[in-house]
């Protein structure tokens, strides 16, 4: 017979209730489990949150104008370190002056070259003064000449006129003369064979051949005076020659004078603009035995010390840090990624030595960086093919620090546009460029001016 009570049972439930309450699930696995489940669960969230794609990039703080940048202050002339006037890390005003140079070229050693240069230029104007007025006397000579070989030519016109007038009443006594001749001689040959038959008296024959031989002198005479006056109109003529060939050799010499004169002058005049433009050289190499600061700034460093130095024509002998430069972040990208960027771009940037958190994803979030916007691109890459951008402080966004200095590193994220976190994270997995879908308003609306 089975030995079966109600106490036996009870004992039996009670180790069974034992034995189950050993075997149940720890409350730590039960934790795990939740936390796992709610892991995934966030992790499936965050895959669908919006994630701002970016491009990274280093770079360098720098100045966005060239004029504001660090700049090297250069003698223009070579000469010898007199003074400094100034020390490293001082403010300088511009205009105020860096350094006093000596000279060290043998050609500029008198201390008198300006005031011999300037006397050799009021001489040389002297000299021309002088030769001018030898032109303008000349050129009345000339004037003179030509007026008195005016008259001359006149008054030996003249002379033939007359000449032709006494050459014409010589000729028409002469032609009178001949015909009176010729009658004389008529009246002497009848007369004679007159006398001859003995009709006339010797008396009368002797009377008629007196007549004829005054009438053949009269001949004569009136012949030499016809020949003299055609020998006077000759003359005449040869006069009228010999007066214009001497006054136009007076006059072509006098011209001939006249040329070399001006010549002397334009010469002159050339030597002159030479001295001039040597003194001018003078006063300037003068004025660089100072180098001038070019504008208002901070000495930041001397590249040559102390005095008695000689220095070389275009050689560096300080820089100087322009006073409250505009700043900008100067960093290079890669060619892929130049078409994503557009002036306008917004960015985050962070300084060396400036404690930041940033999430490139999420820059709402981000602590210790600061705003900037994109608002230079170069057109051609540089030498290791990267395009330079330049960046400066976003306006609507916290002002950089004032304790910035030029080239301090930066490291920076030019912000693009917004995509899901599982598209981010499948994209870098297959090393796909960033997606671009729209350019900034600001931008759009740039280019949009640029074509009205």
């Amino acid at each position: 017979m089975l030995n079966i009570s109600d106490n036996k049972d009870n004992e039996i439930i009670e180790q069974k209730s034992i034995l189950f309450k050993t075997l149940k699930t720890p409350s730590a696995g039960r934790i795990v489990a939740r936390v796992l489940i709610g892991v995934t669960t966030l992790f499936f969230i965050l895959l669908f949150f919006p994630w701002q794609q970016n491009i990274r990039a280093k770079g360098k703080v720098t100045a966005f104008s060239p004029g504001q940048r660090p700049q090297s202050i250069q003698s223009a002339i070579a000469g010898r370190i007199d003074s400094w006037n100034v020390i490293e890390g001082q403010f300088v005003e511009k205009g105020d002056t860096i350094l006093t140079l000596s000279e060290v070229k043998d050609s500029y050693f008198d201390p008198q070259l300006l005031q011999r240069t300037r006397e050799q230029i009021e001489a040389k104007r002297n000299s021309i003064e002088a030769k001018k007025e030898k032109v303008s006397a000349l050129e009345q000579q000339i004037e003179a000449l030509e007026k008195l070989q005016s008259a001359k030519f006149a008054q030996a016109q003249n002379k033939l006129t007359q000449a032709h007038f006494k050459l014409t009443s010589d000729s028409v006594d002469y032609e009178a003369e001949k015909v009176r001749y010729a009658n004389q001689e008529n009246i002497f040959d009848r007369n004679k064979k007159r006398y001859e038959a003995g009709n006339i008296a010797l008396t009368k024959f002797q009377e008629l051949e007196s007549k004829f031989q005054e009438s053949k002198m009269k001949l004569i005479s009136s012949e030499n005076k016809f020949l003299e006056s055609k020998t006077e109109v000759i003359n005449a003529e040869v006069n009228i020659s010999g007066v214009q060939a001497e006054y136009q050799d007076k006059i072509s010499k006098a011209k001939s004078d006249l040329n070399n004169t001006s010549s002397e002058v334009f010469e002159a005049e050339a030597n002159l603009s030479k001295l001039e433009n040597q003194y001018a050289n003078y006063e300037i190499r003068t004025n660089n035995y100072q180098l001038i600061a070019p504008q208002s700034g901070y000495v930041v460093k001397a590249m040559k010390a102390g005095v008695g130095e000689t220095i070389k024509e275009g050689e560096s002998v300080a820089q100087i840090m322009p006073e409250n430069p505009q700043l900008a972040v100067e960093m290079y990208v890669r060619a892929m990624d130049v078409p994503l960027i557009q002036q306008g771009r917004k960015a985050r940037i962070e300084f060396d030595g400036w404690p930041a958190l940033q999430f490139s994803g999420w820059p709402s979030v981000s602590v210790g960086t600061f705003g900037g916007e994109v608002q230079v691109i170069d057109r051609v890459n540089s030498v290791n093919g990267d395009f330079r951008i330049l960046i400066t402080a976003d306006p609507d966004d916290e002002p950089w620090p004032e304790q910035l200095r030029m080239g301090s590193g930066t490291k920076g994220w030019v912000m693009l546009d917004n995509v899901p976190v599982w598209y981010e994270i499948w994209r870098q997995l297959n090393g796909f460029p960033p997606s671009l879908y729209s350019a900034p308003e600001e931008s759009a609306t740039k280019s949009e001016q640029a074509k009205k």
